[in-house]
């Protein structure tokens, strides 16, 4: 009845534009809805970044990186020692507007991660050759919060964990504003494999980030902080420093959004 009252009270034309707006914002709304997916979306035109003989295409310390059984392993020792945190660097390209997927696993002696849109540092403040910071999604063998995998992590900023597993969030006026949560301890225990393989799937269009582990989606973030948003840079995968540790990493694909 109310809603016939409304109705009736509007001119022809009001009623008219009206339904315009109404009609270009339900457009928006599925527009914005197309662009975030809260399900992985299926795999297409994705190309494979490393061949599984050699590390052609990438640059890392040689020490520490190496390609065993079709799988890129990175391992530290106490005889070889990161000099601060290494990592892989991949050569040919950049992550502006981007999907990667790949399949890890690592122990829990330390951590590892992934760089995506992130600086290659070539200056005196670099310890080794092979230092990027950036946008990294955390890598760990462990299932506990809040020391998991898929969390992004400021390497070399000074945000550290901007955005943790199970939230939808964005940084804006100098914080984290937390929009929604959608995954809790046990059910990531369920969906994360000890000791295994894991598949990882980052998704990057314009400031807005998504992380999907094992088909799901554990992370939603959106950078509104202009002088700290990072629309683009390398991928790099990392050794980091400290104790010993492996980390393997293999089907790495990759696919520009551009």
């Amino acid at each position: 009845m109310r809603k016939s009252l409304f109705v009736n009270t509007l001119a022809p034309s009001k009623m008219t534009s009206f339904a315009f707006c109404v009609a270009v914002a339900f457009a928006n709304v599925l527009t914005v809805q197309a662009d975030s997916p809260s399900t992985l979306p299926a795999e297409s035109g994705m190309t494979s970044i490393f061949n599984g003989k050699d590390l052609t295409g990438w640059s890392g310390d040689e020490r520490l990186w190496s390609v065993r059984d079709g799988v890129i392993h990175g391992e530290t020792t106490p005889e070889n020692k990161a000099n601060g945190n290494t990592f892989l660097i991949w050569e040919d390209g950049n992550t502006k507007n981007f999907e990667v997927r790949l399949s890890f696993r690592c122990n829990a002696a330390n951590n590892s991660g992934i760089q995506y849109r992130s600086k290659h540092i070539t200056d005196k403040s670099a310890r080794n050759k092979w230092v990027v910071r950036g946008y990294q999604h955390e890598l760990r063998n462990e299932n506990k919060f809040p020391n998991i995998s898929s969390f992004i992590y400021d390497e070399g900023g000074r945000r550290g964990r901007i955005c943790l597993v199970g939230e939808k969030a964005v940084w804006k006026d100098g914080k984290k504003q937390v929009l929604d949560t959608f995954m809790d301890e046990a059910e990531f225990q369920k969906l994360f494999k000890l000791d295994d393989w894991n598949e990882v799937v980052i998704i990057g269009k314009g400031n807005h980030i998504q992380h999907f582990l094992n088909g799901k989606l554990v992370l939603d973030f959106t950078d509104e902080q202009p002088e700290l948003t990072l629309l683009d840079g390398k991928l790099a995968l990392q050794l980091h420093a400290g104790k010993p540790m492996w980390a393997e990493f293999k089907d790495i694909r990759f696919k520009s959004l551009d």
